[in-house]
C-alpha cells in the first residue's frame, strides 16, 4: 500500500517508517475484520506513490478521491471517510459565495489532488499555482502571494491552529466539492476490492468516532514527568486546548452553514435567490434529459413595477415583492422550486410538467395575483413566459426561451402568460441538397 506520507491528521509515515494518522487506524480496522495483512510502500511524497501505483509497485492507494483521471488505472471502494473541503483565505477577505465569479484571483493547490485536477478543469476563471504539499499552499496565502487555497476542513482547523496562522479564515465552502475519501485498487484486483468494502462496511460508527476523537485532539509528547504538579498543570492545559479547538471545530461548521444558506438566500423576499437555485439547476436538467421527464420553466415579471415604486415608494414596493413571492409560493406544488431571479423577476422550476401543463401553473398564478390587494392600495398584474426543456438545451438556453416568452407577453399587452416555441431541428446541408 502507498500513502500519502505528509497529511496529518489523514495520515502520514513516521520516523519509524510506520503509517500513521486517521487513514492508518481506519485500515487497520479493515484489516482486523477482513483478515487482510497490508504491507506498507514507503514514499517521499503523494507524487511519489502515484506514480507507484501507475507502475504496479503498490496495489492499494490508502485515502484519495476519485476521479476520471485516476479511474484509468484505478477502482475503488466505497467511502472510508467523508470530509467537507472549504476555502482559505487571508483574514481580510470576504466571504465567498461564488468560486466562479472570481477574477483575477490565484489558488494555491498541492499538484497531484483530486481538487488540483477538478479546479483546473471547472474553474478557468482562477490562475492556480501549484504546490508540492498542502501546508506549503498554506504558507503562500498566509504570505499574500496566493488569494485563496482549498483544504479539507478537519486539517484546515487543525493546521491553523497547530501552525499559528491566526492571519487566516474559512472564507466559504462549494458545495458538490466534498472529499469522498476512499481506498483506491488496481483495475486487475476486483476481489482485493471486494474484501476491502466488506471491512469498511464492517466498520461501526462508534470505532469511527473513536478515530476521529483520538485524532483531533492536540498531542503532546514529553519526556517522562516527575513533578506531578507540572504534570496537572500541562494536563488541564491540554484540555483547555482541547476544548477550545474542539469549539471552534464546531463553531465553524456552524457559521459555514450559516454562511452558505446567506449566499444562496433573498434578503429581501425569503426565497432562494438566483445563486441557491443555480445550485442544482444544471443536475436537474441533465437528469431530466437522461431520463426524459418533462421539466418547465416559468419566468414572472411584475407589470409595471417602476410605477408602484415611484407612486408609493420603494419600502412599499418591497412589502409588494415580499407578498408577490410568499403568494407565489402559495399557489406552487410541493415539487416546484421558486427562486427571486431578480429585481421583480422570479423563476419557477416545474418537475414532471410539460409546456401544457406550465402554461395553465402560469395562467392560474397570474389570476391569484389579478385578485389580490397589494400593499400598494391596487391590484397589480404579472407576465409570464413558459418553456419546457430540449434534449439540447443547456440552463442558459432554457432560461433565455423562457425569457423571449415572457418579452412576447410583455409585448403583446402584458397580464398574460406565452409559450415559447419549441426549437426547430436542425436541418443538414445534404438534404437541401438532395431536395434541390
Amino acid at each position: 500500500m502507498c500513502v500519502d506520507p505528509d497529511w496529518l491528521p489523514f495520515e502520514a509515515i513516521d520516523k519509524n517508517k510506520q503509517h500513521v494518522g486517521i487513514a492508518a487506524d481506519l485500515i487497520a480496522l479493515v484489516n482486523a475484520k477482513t483478515g487482510l495483512q497490508i504491507q506498507l510502500h514507503p514514499t517521499s511524497g503523494w507524487e511519489e506513490s502515484l506514480a507507484a501505483s501507475q507502475r504496479g509497485d503498490c496495489v492499494v492507494l490508502s485515502l484519495l478521491n476519485q476521479t476520471p483521471e485516476r479511474e484509468q488505472w484505478l477502482i475503488f471502494t466505497e467511502p472510508l471517510l467523508d470530509d467537507p473541503n472549504v476555502l482559505i483565505t487571508r483574514e481580510e477577505h470576504p466571504f465567498i459565495s461564488d468560486v466562479a465569479g472570481l477574477t483575477d484571483k490565484t489558488i494555491a493547490l498541492q499538484r497531484g489532488t483530486a481538487m488540483s485536477e477538478l479546479f483546473a478543469r471547472n474553474f478557468p476563471n482562477l490562475t492556480i499555482i501549484d504546490t508540492d504539499t498542502e501546508p506549503a499552499a498554506m504558507q503562500l496565502v498566509s504570505d499574500g502571494k496566493a488569494d485563496l487555497t482549498l483544504r479539507s476542513l478537519v486539517v484546515a482547523a487543525h493546521t491553523i491552529k497547530q501552525q499559528g496562522w491566526y492571519n487566516l479564515k474559512i472564507s466559504g465552502q462549494i458545495p458538490g466539492y466534498e472529499n469522498r475519501l476512499r481506498m483506491g485498487v488496481l483495475q486487475s484486483e476486483h476481489t482485493l476490492r471486494d474484501i476491502l468494502d466488506l471491512g469498511i462496511a464492517a466498520i461501526t460508527e462508534q470505532e469511527r468516532q473513536r478515530v476521529m476523537d483520538r485524532h483531533l485532539s492536540l498531542q503532546m509528547v514529553s519526556e517522562v514527568v516527575t513533578d506531578y504538579t507540572l504534570a496537572y498543570g500541562l494536563g488541564i492545559l491540554l484540555a483547555a486546548v482541547i476544548g477550545t479547538s474542539l469549539f471552534w471545530a464546531r463553531r465553524l461548521k456552524s457559521l459555514n452553514r450559516q454562511l452558505e444558506m446567506m449566499a444562496q438566500t433573498d434578503s429581501l423576499t425569503r426565497l432562494p435567490n438566483r445563486h441557491g437555485l443555480n445550485m442544482t439547476l444544471e443536475k436537474d436538467l441533465r437528469r431530466a434529459q437522461r431520463y426524459r421527464r418533462p421539466l418547465t420553466v416559468i419566468m414572472l415579471d411584475i407589470d409595471h413595477f417602476k410605477h408602484v415604486n415611484d407612486q408609493c415608494g420603494h419600502l412599499t414596493g418591497d412589502k409588494v415583492l415580499v407578498r408577490f413571492g410568499q403568494l407565489l409560493l402559495d399557489n406552487l406544488r410541493e415539487t416546484d422550486a421558486i427562486c427571486r431571479w431578480g429585481g421583480e423577476e422570479f423563476l419557477v422550476l416545474c418537475f414532471e410538467t410539460d409546456l401544457d401543463q406550465g402554461r395553465l401553473l402560469a395562467e392560474r398564478l397570474l389570476a391569484s395575483i389579478r385578485q389580490h390587494r397589494f400593499p400598494c392600495g391596487d391590484s397589480i398584474t404579472t407576465s409570464a413566459g413558459i418553456a419546457q426543456l430540449e434534449p439540447a438545451d443547456t440552463v442558459d438556453t432554457l432560461v433565455q426561451r423562457a425569457d423571449d416568452a415572457l418579452y412576447e407577453a410583455k409585448h403583446n399587452g402584458r397580464d398574460q402568460a406565452c409559450a415559447a416555441r419549441p426549437t426547430p431541428p436542425a436541418t443538414e446541408h445534404g438534404d437541401h441538397d438532395n431536395k434541390a
